[in-house]
């Protein structure tokens, strides 16, 4: 039985699959590490590797942030499979907004911990949530370090990948405001799924990782 390894999105933990059914597999949530601010996704993905001692028939969950991260330990790493959730796996499908940022990066300018408090102005771009979601996603947001989201910011807008690693599977909604599917090359679309499809379409995301894990 292969490990599969769980790695969730920028303000949040593995938390986000509650809802996500994998109990016939030797499951393992990677909780993020304080990065070194000069680290880039790969080489912060380097460190996730020997944290949690990922070999090279593992599997690797992603969602969002965490898909791009389990890009990057594929191209480390040869892995057995390698899924992606409301993601992005090179920088070409990256969002017109990653340029702008990029070259105008206010984020900078934003203390560390007013990042944990913005929730009410990223929760609509994420889609509708009901209550138990919203508070499971502030509550993660609220708990996640100040220093990992403002170096993730910066990491991401710099990401270059423009490797696909073999065996990957791409799973996105074509309601998604974060990163828009018309971008994405040959994904498994959700219809109606938003960027918290993990959330409220887990059934059918269930039923899609099922059939790849078989795969």
């Amino acid at each position: 039985m292969s490990r599969i390894y769980l790695i969730a999105g920028l303000g949040a933990d593995t938390r986000v699959y509650n809802n996500i059914d994998l109990h016939e597999h030797d499951v393992i949530p990677v909780d993020w590490i304080e990065p070194n601010q000069n680290d880039t996704l790969s080489t912060y993905s380097q460190k996730l590797i020997y944290q949690y001692n990922i070999y090279h028939n593992s599997i690797i969950i992603g969602n969002s942030l965490g898909g791009m991260i389990a890009v990057e330990i594929a191209n480390l790493l040869p892995v057995k499979k390698v899924i992606l959730i409301s993601s992005i796996k090179t920088i070409n499908e990256a969002p017109w907004y990653f340029s702008l940022f990029r070259n105008l990066p206010v984020y900078k300018l934003i203390p560390g911990k007013l990042f944990n408090s913005l929730g009410f102005m990223i929760k609509p771009l994420f889609g509708h949530m009901n209550a138990e979601d919203a508070w499971l996603f502030n509550d993660m947001l609220n708990n996640t370090s100040p220093v990992f989201i403002k170096w993730a910011m910066k990491a991401i807008l710099h990401w270059e990948n423009e490797t696909v690693p073999p065996n990957l599977y791409h799973i996105t909604g074509n309601k998604d405001l974060v990163f828009s599917y018309k971008r994405i090359h040959d994904p498994t679309i959700v219809n109606g799924g938003t960027h918290i499809m993990i959330f409220d379409r887990a059934k059918e995301i269930n039923k899609l990782l099922k059939r790849i894990l078989k795969k």
